[in-house]
């Protein structure tokens, strides 16, 4: 018994490790050879510590922001950015984020194998930080670590194959083919912009006939984005809280220097956070990808947003920038009235959920449908967030959230779900 105890509660109760050896499972299922299972269970380990050590950081920049933008405004500012929302998450729930994930994809090909809905979601950064809502929600609910993740992996499994359906239609016209789905969850906002355009403008009047000026495609880095998006609001926070609010928190850095040094902290996190995603992403989907290949003939891989940008480059820019907009205006808007929580448009998920809009948006309707369909998106990634930050709160967690609506849509329902059981 205590031998069991060890690897059950040691050994596989460490989330890295547990990652790590549902990765050794998939390579030795392959058959790959001895060094290719080494390195990839070894590299998947290491890369969910670097996930971990970047959070630490990450949270205290925001608790930072958090505090200026609290003085300056009497107000808490909260920045939607999944992969510090999916970090902060992981110092909690990381055996349960961990077991969601890995049987969520079990799941996710059982019903691609059974049903119509063949597709198979290899977006693994999505997959993780869908993961990662779930624990939040679940444990919200006063869930058990079991029943936690038993119920995570089912909704995660079918989310990963009917999500993608939703937005299909639409991404047909984007590539031209029904051999591709999109892998990325704002498919409900995709396949809204879809509709949207195919209702105000006309596929000819697309967006790739514009030419836009070179230097806006400094936001496609996200360094840059992150580090010039925040960096403004930050300022604005700070000179709004004064000199004396920011050297309290300054300590022996000067004031001026403080959001600065502090925008550039998180930015250098989540740098390290998404390094570390890559890495043991980079390891563990392809340990799965050849099970899925093997096993679900006829299947439609989902993949990330970014594999429709080249179909309309001029769009993506647009729609970002439409997107932008919107959530400048919402923040705006949410301050005026004082809301309790106000979404700060952090310009890295606006660009990739703003860009992938606009492109589908052009699909359907021009740019005309470009700019809209962006708009509204920009929209829903601010008001969504707005709505569903009350949980992650309940269970410590501050500061930023998810900006996905296919995330929200599930937490306004869990939201209404616990309102009702008086969870909050």
């Amino acid at each position: 018994m205590s031998v069991l105890k060890f690897i059950v509660y040691d050994i596989l109760g460490q989330a890295s490790l547990l990652v790590g050896f549902m990765a050794l499972i998939g390579l030795l299922i392959q058959k790959k050879p001895a060094a290719q299972v080494i390195t990839g269970t070894v590299k998947t380990i290491v890369g969910f510590l670097i996930f971990g050590i970047g959070s630490s950081a990450a949270q205290g920049a925001l608790s930072g922001f958090q505090e200026l933008f609290k003085a300056g405004f009497g107000l808490n500012g909260v920045t939607p950015i999944a992969e510090a929302i999916t970090a902060q998450a992981e110092t909690a729930f990381p055996m349960v984020i961990a077991l969601i994930m890995v049987f969520g994809f079990a799941v996710n090909l059982i019903v691609a194998k059974l049903t119509k809905f063949k597709n198979i979601f290899l977006t693994g950064g999505h997959s993780l930080f869908l993961s990662a809502m779930l624990a939040i929600m679940l444990k919200a609910l006063g869930l058990s670590d079991v029943m936690a993740i038993v119920i995570g992996a089912i909704i995660e499994g079918f989310a990963s194959a009917i999500y993608p359906s939703i937005a299909q239609k639409w991404m047909n016209k984007v590539t031209g083919t029904d051999e591709i789905a999109i892998g990325h969850f704002c498919c409900l906002a995709y396949a809204l912009s879809g509709w949207v355009g195919s209702k105000v403008g006309k596929p000819e009047e697309s967006t790739e006939k514009f030419k836009l000026p070179g230097w806006l495609s400094i936001f496609k880095d996200y360094i840059v984005s992150v580090s010039l998006s925040l960096g403004i609001i930050f300022y604005i926070a700070a000179f709004a809280a004064g000199k004396e609010a920011v050297q309290t928190l300054a300590g022996s850095t000067n004031w001026l220097l403080y959001p600065l040094l502090e925008t550039l902290t998180f930015t250098g996190a989540l740098y390290v956070i998404i390094t570390g995603v890559r890495l043991f992403l980079g390891e563990i989907v392809p340990a799965f990808v050849g099970i899925s290949e093997k096993w679900i003939p006829g299947s439609r891989p989902a993949l990330d947003c970014p594999v429709v940008f080249p179909y309309a480059p001029t769009a993506t820019v647009l729609g970002f920038i439409s997107a932008y907009a919107a959530g400048l205006i919402c923040m705006a808007i949410m301050a005026a009235m004082h809301a309790p929580n106000v979404i700060i448009p952090v310009a890295i998920p606006y660009f990739f959920i703003g860009a992938t809009a606009g492109v589908f948006g052009n699909a359907s309707g021009g740019w005309k449908g470009c700019v809209l369909g962006a708009f509204i998106t920009g929209v829903l990634i601010s008001v969504g967030p707005a709505i569903v930050y009350p949980i992650m709160q309940s269970v410590g967690l501050n500061g930023t959230c998810f900006p996905e609506t296919d995330f929200n849509f599930l937490g306004i329902i869990f939201n209404i779900l616990g309102k009702m059981l008086g969870k909050w």
